[in-house]
C-alpha cells in the first residue's frame, strides 16, 4: 500500500501536470492524505479557513494587488517614464537604463514583478523597439529581469507571504529589502551599458536640464506614494496592512482627480482584475496552509533539519546549498509556491543554523524572483514575450546576462548579511 503522504504528492504533481493551479492541488491532495491516513477530513477546512481568516496581514495582499492594477490603468506610468527618461535617458543604451530606472520606482508602489512587467513593461518596451533602436528581443529581455526588481523594493506581496509562514516583521523585512533592490537594479544597469557599448546602442535624445523641474513637478504625485506609504509604516502610524489601504487610494486619487486619467470602466476593470489575482493568490495560500498540517504531521521539518544535521554542514555551505535548491525549485515551480511549501520546511534548520530570518527571507524572495526569468517556465520571460510577440528562444538568449548579473547580486546578499541588515538595524532591528 502507498504510503499516504506520497499518495498525497503523486495528486498534487499529477494535477499540476494536467494544468490544477497549485493551490487547489496542494488543497485536493492534503484531503486525500488526510482521508488515508486516519484523521477526521473536515481538519483540512478548519486549518484552511483558520489560517485565512486569522491573519490580518494578508489582507495587505489584495489591497497591494488593487493599487498595482490602479496605477496601471492610469496615466501613472507614462509620468514616472518620463522621469527616469529625464533622469538617465542621456547615456548609451538610455532607454535601457530608462527601463531599469522606471522599474525601481515603480517597485515602490506595485510589490508585484507581474504588474511592473505588464504595466511598465508594455510602455518601456514599445519606446524602446519604436523606428528600430533595439531588437524586441532586448527590450523584451532587460523588461522582463528589471521587473523582478518590483518585489524586492518595498512593499512587496512576496515578503508579506514570507511574514506570514516565518512569523518575522512585515516592517523589518520590506527594510531588508530596499539595498538589496538597489544592487539589483545596479547590476543590471552595469550590465546594460556593457551591452550597450558591444553593440553600439545609441544615445536618445537629451532631455535638456531646464525641463527637468517641469518633468519632475508633473510626477511628484506618483512619486509620493511611497514615501507616503513608506513613511507610514516606519514612523508607526500604519501597519503594513493599513498602508496597503492607503496606497490604494491615494493611487485611485491621484489618478482621477489630479490627473485626470481614469475612467469609470477603467476602475471596473481594474477591480475586476485585482479580484481574479486575489483569488489566484488566496487559493495558494489555502491549499499551502493546509499542505502545510500535513508537513507538520508528517514532520518533515524536523525529519530535514536532522538529516542536514548529519552533514555538519557550515553557515555558508547551508547557504549554497539552499541558494541552488531555490534556484533550481525557481524553474518550475512560481514564488509563491516556494514560499508558502519549501520555506517552513527549511525554517527549522535555518534557525539551528543561526541564520538570521530576516536575511533568510530576503534570499528566498529574491530567489524566487529570480525563478520568474530562467527557462523553462520562468513567468516574465512569457508575459514579456506574449507582448513583443517575439519567439522566447531569442528572449532567453539576450536574457542570460542580466541573469548572470542578478546572480552576482544574490552572492552579496547571501554572504554579507550586514548589508542586508542595515537598515533594519537602523529602525530597531535586533537580529
Amino acid at each position: 500500500m502507498i504510503d499516504p503522504f506520497t499518495l498525497s504528492l503523486i495528486i498534487i504533481v499529477a494535477l499540476s501536470l494536467f494544468g490544477a493551479s497549485v493551490g487547489l492541488a496542494m488543497i485536493a491532495g492534503s484531503f486525500v492524505y488526510l482521508i488515508v491516513a486516519g484523521p477526521d477530513s473536515s481538519i483540512a477546512a478548519e486549518t484552511m479557513l483558520q489560517g485565512l481568516f486569522n491573519n490580518y496581514t494578508l489582507l495587505a495582499i489584495p489591497l497591494f494587488i488593487l493599487a498595482a492594477d490602479i496605477m496601471n490603468i492610469g496615466s501613472l506610468a507614462d509620468r514616472l517614464l518620463r522621469f527616469a527618461q529625464a533622469l538617465v535617458g542621456r547615456f548609451r543604451g538610455g532607454l535601457g537604463h530608462v527601463n531599469v530606472v522606471s522599474s525601481l520606482i515603480f517597485s515602490g508602489m506595485s510589490g508585484s514583478a507581474v504588474a511592473d512587467a505588464v504595466g511598465m513593461g508594455k510602455i518601456i518596451i514599445n519606446l524602446m523597439t519604436r523606428d528600430g533602436k533595439y531588437t524586441k528581443s532586448y527590450a523584451a529581455a532587460i523588461t522582463a529581469a528589471t521587473a523582478t526588481v518590483g518585489p524586492i523594493i518595498p512593499p512587496s506581496i512576496p515578503m508579506v507571504l514570507y511574514a506570514i509562514v516565518s512569523d518575522q516583521s512585515v516592517g523589518f523585512l520590506f527594510a531588508a529589502g530596499m539595498l538589496p533592490g538597489l544592487l539589483m537594479a545596479l547590476s543590471m544597469a552595469i550590465m546594460n551599458y556593457i551591452i550597450a557599448r558591444k553593440r553600439d546602442f545609441p544615445v536618445d535624445d537629451v532631455v535638456p536640464v531646464r525641463d527637468l523641474p517641469r518633468i519632475t513637478w508633473k510626477a511628484l504625485p506618483a512619486l509620493m506614494l511611497p514615501v507616503i506609504l513608506l513613511g507610514g509604516i516606519y514612523s508607526g502610524v500604519m501597519t503594513p496592512t493599513e498602508a496597503a489601504a492607503v496606497a490604494a487610494l491615494y493611487a485611485l486619487l491621484i489618478s482621477v482627480i489630479f490627473y485626470r486619467s481614469v475612467s469609470l470602466k477603467d476602475f471596473y476593470e481594474a477591480l475586476l482584475g485585482s479580484a481574479r489575482s486575489t483569488a489566484s493568490v488566496g487559493v495558494l495560500v489555502a491549499g499551502a496552509i493546509t499542505f502545510n498540517y500535513v508537513i507538520a504531521r508528517e514532520q518533515l521539518p524536523v525529519t530535514i533539519s536532522d538529516m542536514l544535521g548529519q552533514y555538519d554542514f557550515t553557515k555558508v555551505q547551508f547557504l549554497i546549498v539552499v541558494n541552488i535548491l531555490f534556484l533550481v525549485l525557481g524553474m518550475v515551480l512560481e514564488g509563491g509556491a516556494i514560499l508558502l511549501i519549501i520555506v517552513p520546511i527549511l525554517i527549522p534548520s535555518v534557525q539551528a543554523m543561526g541564520i538570521d530570518l530576516v536575511h533568510f527571507g530576503v534570499i528566498v524572495v529574491v530567489n524566487a524572483m529570480l525563478g520568474l526569468i530562467t527557462p523553462p517556465y520562468g513567468l516574465l520571460l512569457f508575459i514579456t514575450a506574449n507582448i513583443t510577440d517575439e519567439p522566447i528562444g531569442r528572449i532567453i538568449r539576450d536574457i542570460w546576462p542580466f541573469i548572470a548579473a542578478l546572480l552576482v547580486a544574490l552572492m552579496i546578499i547571501t554572504f554579507v548579511p550586514d548589508f542586508v541588515l542595515f537598515l533594519p538595524r537602523l529602525l530597531g532591528y535586533q537580529g
